[in-house]
């Protein structure tokens, strides 16, 4: 029986590709396995070089977002690109990615971001907002982002001043209201 309780349907669970760890069945969740077996079966990285749903918390005029990553790609040791995942429209979500990307390590901001539908795909460079590629075909498998990893920069991203604009941009995106007039709660556990 589906649950429709909730904003988001719930078809029940599910066990995560990635972790082994149960979560909750929704068609967001779907995207989001779909997508780590992609970057692990047909792009070639292992599944401990990926991280998934790490959150940036921030709380701006007294609203709090959780903002989520759904999968970050680190190869020795590095955190070099960061997936984050929404329904709709590509372009709408570039500007919260690139913030989440300049924001998750305290050292450094991290140099890619993938934003994706879950049908299509661009590739971001972090200290531009420039579109590198499109597609989800085109985007880096791990060898060739191994061999991009040498002329990415880990540049510091430790001004105080620009992190509390991109938590503001982060925030302000990232705010989910649901139909209900409530902020939308997690779809996984």
């Amino acid at each position: 029986m589906i649950d429709t309780s909730g904003h988001h349907a719930v078809y029940g669970v599910l066990t995560d590709y990635l972790t082994g760890r149960e979560l909750r069945d929704t068609d967001d969740e779907r995207y989001r396995q779909k997508l780590a077996r992609f970057f692990v079966e047909q792009k070639g990285f292992a599944k401990q070089e990926l991280e998934p749903r790490l959150y940036i918390e921030t709380v701006i005029n007294r609203q709090y977002v959780k903002s989520t990553i759904e999968l970050i790609f680190s190869l020795s040791g590095k955190r070099l690109m960061i997936l984050r995942y929404g329904p709709g429209s590509l372009v709408t979500r570039e500007r919260p990615t690139v913030a989440a990307a300049r924001l998750l390590e305290n050292s450094y901001r991290i140099p890619l971001a993938i934003v994706t539908n879950g049908q299509d795909a661009e590739l971001l460079d972090t200290a531009t907002g420039a579109v590198l590629l499109t597609g989800l075909d085109e985007l880096p498998d791990r060898e060739r982002l191994e061999e991009m990893s040498s002329r990415l920069l880990l540049e510091p991203f430790d001004d105080q001043e620009q992190r509390e604009r991109e938590k503001r941009i982060l925030n302000a995106y990232d705010l989910e209201v649901c139909c209900r007039g409530e902020q939308c709660k997690p779809s996984f556990r």
